[in-house]
């Protein structure tokens, strides 16, 4: 969050640019401090990555994206033509760039040092929801009765075991069993033959991402807010006595400050405020097809990088 530099402890105005998850999630604990907010995006509410994504809430596995077995994978991945994040030679400086980047921070020291610090925000996490729902946020979360990580042999199993041992040596909880693909059958039946192995995770969660964040967003305007779509937020101004936005359509009036959530776009409106972490936007992967059996919860084949959630008569697929 960008703030001026005047007296204010608690600002009265506050600028969210983006209408995704964080930022209408950050835009209603803003109005619980009394903060009267405006949100700007240049779409819509959750038009991008939080429409799309397969809507797990599972801080049991949140962990730090780059750590060694991730980087052995995504060496290959990268290189390979037939990879969904392949990436070719002619990728632009930036790309290589963080990439490059990624890799020297895939090591076990530093992703230790980002656990001690995700740890406790995961604790956070499923109380947050639960606030929000008994604060009149209408949106539902749901309580995966099943939720299986699916293999075809206990070879492939044994990585997530591993960093499952990894997550508990660093203090965060998740229960699990390890299964045969015969017991997971049982549990799913839609499961394929194929499937010889299998983990249960426990303790996990699951929403509609794009009615969860749509229902958040009439939460926001219900208690005062404002959500302007359409606007493309060029560059932000911090002024004496406020934060103005340079959009498309010339400047706002002024705030006491802005909030930037606006997830790949981020680099560019930051950079100026001395951020110098690169954020780079991920290929991903999202369809809703409707099938004859949906499953009770959450599927992921984690060899795939393919995660599976049921939403009403279909089944999201992401990756």
């Amino acid at each position: 969050m960008v703030a001026t530099g005047s007296t204010h402890i608690v600002p009265d105005r506050v600028a969210v640019v983006g209408a995704g998850m964080v930022g209408l999630a950050t835009a209603w604990f803003l109005q619980e401090a009394g903060v009267e907010v405006t949100v700007l995006d240049r779409e819509g509410v959750a038009a991008g990555a939080s429409w799309g994504n397969a809507g797990w809430l599972t801080p049991g596995l949140a962990t730090p994206l780059p750590e060694p077995a991730v980087l052995k994978y995504g060496v290959r991945a990268v290189l390979s033509p037939s990879s969904p994040v392949y990436v070719p030679p002619t990728a632009s400086p930036r790309l290589l760039n963080f990439l490059t980047r990624f890799a020297r921070n895939s090591t076990a020291g530093r992703w230790k040092t980002a656990m001690d610090s995700l740890v406790p925000i995961n604790r956070q996490a499923l109380p947050a929801f639960d606030f929000l729902a008994k604060a009149g946020v209408e949106a539902q979360t749901y309580e995966a009765k099943s939720f299986l990580a699916a293999y075809r042999t206990e070879a492939e199993r044994s990585v997530l075991l591993e960093e499952i041992e990894q997550i508990h040596a660093a203090g965060q909880g998740i229960e699990f069993e390890a299964i045969t693909g015969d017991d997971a059958r049982e549990i799913e039946p839609s499961l394929s033959d194929e499937i010889g192995a299998a983990i249960r995770l426990h303790g996990q969660r699951f929403i509609n991402p794009g009615e969860y964040v749509q229902l958040l967003a009439d939460s926001v305007v219900a208690r005062g807010g404002q959500i302007i779509t359409g606007v493309v937020v060029k560059d932000i101004v911090d002024e004496i006595r406020g934060v103005r936005l340079i959009t498309g359509d010339g400047e706002t009036d002024p705030f006491d400050a802005v909030v930037m959530a606006t997830g790949a776009w981020l680099t560019d409106l930051a950079k100026d405020f001395g951020v110098k972490t690169v954020v780079q936007a991920g290929r991903g992967y999202s369809f809703s097809v409707p099938i004859a059996h949906v499953p009770a919860g959450p599927v992921y084949f984690p060899a795939q990088r393919v995660a599976c959630t049921p939403l009403g008569d279909r089944l999201r697929v992401a990756g």
